[in-house]
């Protein structure tokens, strides 16, 4: 504040004068708001999405160290590309899912919603499907030139094939996100998600058909979860205006959240085990890179679950219902490094199956 303003002011003070009451109301308003907290969230955010692309990046030969295996050529980057993959899955998933809890929420302002991310998800998408469709179409290996990559080679194999139904899924994505009906915009993304269902369980694994159910499932609710409470965060966040609403639809997600955990946790577990018998189980955790990879990844849930137990607690006793938020926003960021480490797990080496 300089002088000039000071002067203003004690004037204000002293006399009584409407000019001078004026300009001493508006003096308040020239102060900038305190910034420490946003800033220590941006950075909180920009660590986060920095570990969670350094996790499928950097995460593979850690986790391969000690075990005897070898990793696939470019695992680290293939399991970056996953994880940019599953996480464009996630966020029409959610905004489809939150659309459909907002209509059940009494006086939500529902044409009042926030920006829909779904055409840049759809970009993300394409752009990780198009770089893993390359790999594969140089026979699985990291292409170093473009004269290397034979894209009709992809039409003569099965996961070629899966490959080039996602890129077109997701291209079909970008052009669907434009369309106003939410059920238009699902059909590419449910696809992509059942040709990565197939792919993740090729013909020759003892029976493909469950195992690919099984992924579906667990993609499926994995992906509702992750992105409906991100859309979720973003909606309460744009009707700040309208708490009543905000926590509403805060309760109707938590209840649905918590039948989607219940779904991931019994098909998470079912497929570990059709890949580490439950006599191996312990020994696979810590001596082959996926066991440890799938431990991490579960103790990451374990934390996600316990913050949103905290923040459905705060929902059902807080004075605010949007004293939620605080432990919800931390979920979503770490669910986000759950996202990496899946993405992770898809490139590592399948574990040995001892009978």
């Amino acid at each position: 504040m300089t002088g000039e303003d000071r002067e203003v002011s004690s004037s204000g003070s002293t006399a009584g004068t409407d000019g001078d009451a004026a300009d001493a109301a508006r003096i308040p308003l020239a102060v900038a708001p305190p910034r420490g907290p946003s800033a220590r969230r941006a950075v909180a955010l920009l660590a986060l999405v920095t570990a969670a692309a350094l996790i499928p990046s950097f995460g593979a030969p850690a986790t391969l160290h000690g075990t005897g295996e070898a990793a696939a050529p470019g695992a680290g980057g293939i399991g970056l590309m996953r994880a940019v993959l599953f996480a464009a899955l996630c966020i029409p998933a959610g905004e489809f899912f939150v659309a459909r809890l907002v209509r059940r929420v009494p006086g939500a302002p529902v044409a009042d919603l926030p920006r829909s991310l779904a055409p840049h998800a759809a970009g993300a998408g394409f752009v990780a499907a198009l770089v893993l469709a390359s790999v594969v179409a140089t026979g699985n290996l990291v292409p170093h030139r473009l004269s290397e990559i034979d894209p009709g080679g992809l039409y003569r194999t099965r996961d070629g094939a899966l490959a080039l139904l996602e890129v077109n899924g997701f291209l079909a994505a970008g052009l669907c996100a434009l369309s106003r009906r939410p059920a238009c915009r699902m059909w590419p993304p449910a696809a992509v998600a059942v040709a990565e269902a197939l792919r993740a369980h090729p013909a020759t694994e003892h029976s493909p058909a469950l195992g690919s159910a099984l992924t579906l499932v667990h993609l499926v609710c994995a992906s509702l979860w992750a992105g409906g409470l991100l859309h979720v965060l973003r909606t309460v966040r744009h009707w700040r205006t309208d708490p009543r609403a905000g926590g509403a639809l805060l309760g109707l997600y938590a209840r649905g959240a918590a039948v989607l955990l219940a779904l991931i946790t019994a098909t998470g577990l079912w497929s570990s085990l059709r890949r580490m018998p439950a006599h191996t189980v312990l020994d696979q955790l810590t001596t082959t890179a996926y066991g440890r990879t799938l431990l991490a990844k579960v103790l990451l849930v374990a934390v996600v679950a316990l913050f949103a137990l905290i923040a459905r607690i705060r929902l059902r006793r807080a004075a605010d219902p949007l004293a939620a938020c605080a432990p919800a926003r931390a979920e979503v960021a770490l669910l986000g490094l759950v996202v990496a480490a899946s993405g992770l797990l898809t490139a590592l080496p399948l574990p040995i199956r001892w009978s």
